[in-house]
Formats: C-alpha cells, structure tokens, sequence
C-alpha cells in the first residue's frame, strides 16, 4: 500500500493557476473576503474543489486587502472576532449551499502568524471559532499558542510550510528577507521530504528542528507554484508516495 502525503494549498486569491491547482492538492484554504475573495470568487472555488474532491477550508484574515493580509491589524478584540466570524460564516454558508461542507479553518498572513505567537489574539480566535461549534478542522503551526489553546477544543492539522524557510523558534522567515521564501522546485522537495520522512525541519541557518505535520502548504502566489506542485508529484511517486486526494 502506497504512502501518502497532505498538501494544501491557499486558493481563491486571484490567481490565474486555480484550476490547474486544484486537481493537484488534498485541500483548499479559500480566501473569504479579509484580504481577498468576494462571494463569487468563493462559490467558484468551492465549485472547483468540489469537482476534484478536495478539502474545503475558510481562510480568513485581518480585513486588509490593501496588503493581502500580510501586515500586522490594530484591532479591537471585538472587531477582529465579527470580522473573524463574519469570514468564516460566509464560506461555511456557501459551502453548504453548493452542497458542500467546510472541512477545516485555516488562518491567513499576518494574522496566522500572530496568533501562533500571541496568546491574546490565539484566544480571541479560538474562542470565536468555537462558537461554529467543533465539525471541522483547524489548521495550526507547530509549537504555536493556538495549538496550545485550541487542544481538546478541535481536531487539530499541524502545518508546515513546502515554499517557506524558517527560523530556529519555527516561525517564517519575513517575507522582506532573503531565502524567506523557497520557488526552486528542487528545493522544495528537498524541504519537504525532510519533514515529511525525517521529521526535520531544516532552519535557514541549516539547524534542524524536530517536525511532526501533518500537512505540507504550497502558496498560489508562490513563484512556480504549478511547476513545483507538478514536480512534488513526480518525486514522490517515484518514492512510492502520492499526495492524497489528488
């Protein structure tokens, strides 16, 4: 029996590769208004998943589409939990109005690395998550304070990142830094298969870190992004592993 592989990938975004994309990934983080997608970018997309049977999640974000989520929101802890709620409402709605159920939640940007730092704004989020009751997933980094907040709440997905380096303390490294970001199809296989078999993360300063995920994210907006999902099919199935769903 083959082994498999988790690859998730953040669509819905306003990439012209979506259809393409999808058919090569186990599950989709739909972007639902905050830094990007409208209602009809939203039942598309759900569309789309549904044809390949894959994975629907809601990806929300602060509400900042001027820098797609990337920066930093100065929020009242009430705003962010309607804006929050709002976000995800409207997915799970339009999920269930195509037919279709919202698998997981999975926060965007700057928001996602907030809350994996942050325990105030990790308890803000799983707080208001917990009002949509606990049928879906939650995505979460690895030794994060949502994790630590959100066990026993929900069923958890740790995620690592395929086309991102990190640092010794497991965040990203800033976009705004070199080698923040990995777009050489080679290299990210080489990422990924070392915390998919060997259970390490390899740090941007060549440290390793112990990696339990279970799921592997490809960004849309990631240069190649089609060319190195394309290439993560390759390698693996000629090391006997698919990427599930797909």
């Amino acid at each position: 029996m083959q082994n498999s592989i988790h690859i998730n990938c953040d669509l819905g975004e306003g990439s012209d590769f979506d259809e393409q994309l999808m058919p090569l990934v186990s599950a989709c983080n739909i972007a639902c208004g905050g830094h990007a997608g409208n209602l009809e970018t939203m039942h598309r997309t759900v569309r789309l998943a549904m044809e390949h049977k894959v994975e629907i999640g809601a990806h929300p974000s602060y509400p900042d589409r001027k820098n797609f989520g990337r920066n930093h929101l100065e929020m009242s802890h009430k705003d962010l939990r309607l804006s929050i709620e709002g976000q995800v409402l409207s997915l799970k709605q339009i999920a269930e109005s195509e037919g279709a159920i919202m698998d997981h939640v999975k926060l965007h940007g700057a928001l996602y690395n907030d809350a994996a730092r942050d325990e105030n704004i990790a308890k803000i989020i799983v707080e208001c998550l917990q009002e949509f009751g606990d049928n879906f997933k939650l995505y979460v980094p690895l030794n994060s304070k949502i994790s630590e907040f959100a066990m026993g709440k929900f069923d958890l997905v740790f995620e690592a990142f395929a086309d991102r380096n990190y640092r010794q303390d497991y965040t990203l490294v800033p976009r705004g830094e070199n080698h923040a970001v990995l777009s050489e199809k080679e290299k990210v296989f080489n990422h990924v298969f070392s915390m998919y078999k060997e259970g390490e993360i390899i740090t941007v300063n060549g440290e390793k870190l112990p990696c339990n995920a279970d799921t592997f994210c490809v960004h849309s907006d990631t240069k190649s992004s089609l060319e190195i999902l394309n290439f993560l099919h390759k390698k693996f199935a000629e090391k006997g592993i698919r990427i599930k769903n797909a």
